[in-house]
């Protein structure tokens, strides 16, 4: 059976869209090889086979699908329709299913079953904590969610992958944000969507929510309107904000370079370290990279290299980039950037660099293109000549996952009441990150732990939280067992 034209049988599926179908036939020999056959004809990935019905003439089968993207999952059913004697009954894709009724929900902590309790959780008992958090405001945390509770605010102008569509259509991404505070770290966390993209009026509404809130999660917001908003609210708040596109893609990335370099036997003070891509996360990353040790950081967009005296495409946080990196005041494209370089950082887009350019750099070096879902370089391409390879996506190994940071950065966070998420805090939990990889571990292809590791979370929220208290921005010594243990 011939292929549809459009369709490219080396390219991956992505991991992150499946489907699955049910199919029914007659139930004899064959039948299933030659549905599994066509599957993987079009390019698509097998996973779970469920019987639904069987029958000593027909079959039912419920068959997990990994495709490219809903195209190519239309045109893998296709395929298995044209089977004789294969019909299709109903297409399931998996994503939408599980978003149906949104990913999230309230549940009480405390069971309303009669009057003594509703007398306990409202009034008239609720009186009296009211009056006891009015006598002492520092009581909410302990008297009310406040404590454990962090707003995920964002206006949906920097959806990862997809650009603006407004603050409807990053409710997913809030609320599966909001799940992974939960899973790995134990702290509730809400999705905050502003319908607005006025920096100032952001700002405002943030301070308003505040009180309900022990933090706040910055996400995709649009650079550089976001170190603006970020700025302002770490100097008018007094509970930690985090802009997670910035900061924990920089301390992960951190993470993942303390144990590429000790694979490829490097110093990071002596290391080149390239950046494609100087939004949001390219500058974070650059500032941590900075402040573990690296000299030598040439930044490149979409003009060129970022250098002293260039007017082309700029702002205020290139500006920073241009006097604070790139010392020797290369200029250039990023081809020429590329020259002698360690460490390559791609936070840009697809296909920015080619095999060329990978060749040019240092013995053993280091790529991390981290643009998803499609890299600056793909792996297959760059993978014969660089010593460690790391990208944004989790079909491939050491993937840059944020989810690794902050929810232990946030609990070690609220555990200790920071007022604020400092730079220190920052590196102790790239440092407890990295140091989940053991050297028995450690290996070209494992240089950054699983988010499902045993005890990362626990390692980097002890981490944050002593770094909080020894550089005196904690409220309190983490004397009381922490709520995640």
């Amino acid at each position: 059976m011939a292929r549809k034209n459009g369709s490219n049988p080396n390219e991956l599926p992505a991991a992150t869209y499946t489907f699955s179908f049910q199919a029914q036939y007659p139930n004899k020999p064959g039948m299933l090889a030659q549905i599994a056959t066509a599957v993987g004809d079009c390019g698509g990935s097998i996973g779970d086979i469920d019987v639904v019905k069987s029958t000593g003439t027909m079959m039912l089968r419920e068959i997990s699908v990994s495709a490219r993207d809903s195209e190519h999952a239309r045109e893998i059913v296709e395929h298995v329709r044209a089977i004789k004697g294969v019909a299709i009954k109903q297409v399931f894709d998996r994503v939408f299913l599980s978003h149906r009724g949104g990913k999230i929900e309230i549940r009480n902590k405390v069971p309303v079953t009669s009057r003594r309790d509703l007398s306990v959780v409202y009034t008239p008992g609720v009186a009296r904590v009211c009056l006891a958090i009015d006598k002492d405001p520092d009581a909410a945390y302990s008297m009310t969610i406040k404590g454990n509770t962090v707003a995920v605010v964002s206006d949906g102008t920097a959806i990862l992958g997809l650009g603006d569509l407004g603050p409807k259509a990053a409710m997913p991404v809030m609320e599966g944000k909001a799940m992974l505070f939960k899973a790995f770290g134990g702290v509730d966390a809400w999705p905050i969507c502003l319908d607005t993209k006025d920096p100032d009026e952001i700002v405002e509404i943030v301070k308003k929510l505040a009180p309900g809130f022990g933090g706040v999660n910055l996400e995709d917001i649009s650079a550089p309107r976001c170190f603006y908003i970020e700025e302002r609210l770490k100097k008018e708040m007094d509970i930690p904000v985090f802009h997670d596109d910035q900061h924990g893609t920089a301390v992960v990335v951190l993470a993942a370079v303390i144990n590429a370099l000790k694979i490829v036997h490097k110093d990071i003070n002596q290391i080149k370290v390239v950046v494609l891509g100087v939004g949001a996360a390219g500058v974070a990353c650059s500032k941590i990279l900075m402040s573990a040790g690296v000299k030598n950081i040439i930044g490149c967009d979409r003009a060129g290299i970022i250098h002293k005296g260039r007017t082309e495409n700029m702002n205020f946080m290139k500006d920073w980039f241009a006097e604070n990196t790139n010392l020797e005041g290369v200029s250039g494209s990023v081809s020429d950037a590329m020259e002698g370089a360690d460490l390559f950082l791609g936070l840009a887009g697809p296909n920015m660099i080619t095999v060329d350019d990978v060749k040019k750099m240092n013995r053993d070096p280091i790529v991390m293109a981290m643009a998803n879902p499609d890299p600056e370089i793909r792996p297959e391409l760059a993978g014969p000549y660089v010593r460690v390879m790391a990208t944004g996506r989790s079909d491939f190994p050491n993937q840059i996952n944020n989810v690794l940071c902050f929810p232990g950065l946030f609990r070690g966070v609220l555990d200790v009441r920071a007022r604020q998420i400092n730079e220190e805090m920052k590196l102790a939990a790239a440092e407890a990150i990295a140091a989940a990889v053991s050297k028995t571990e450690l290996s070209p292809e494992y240089i950054i732990p699983s988010v499902f590791h045993s005890t990362v979370f626990k390692n980097v929220a002890r981490g944050v939280a002593e770094a909080a208290i020894n550089t005196g921005v904690a409220e309190r010594e983490k004397k009381a067992i922490p709520i995640f243990v």
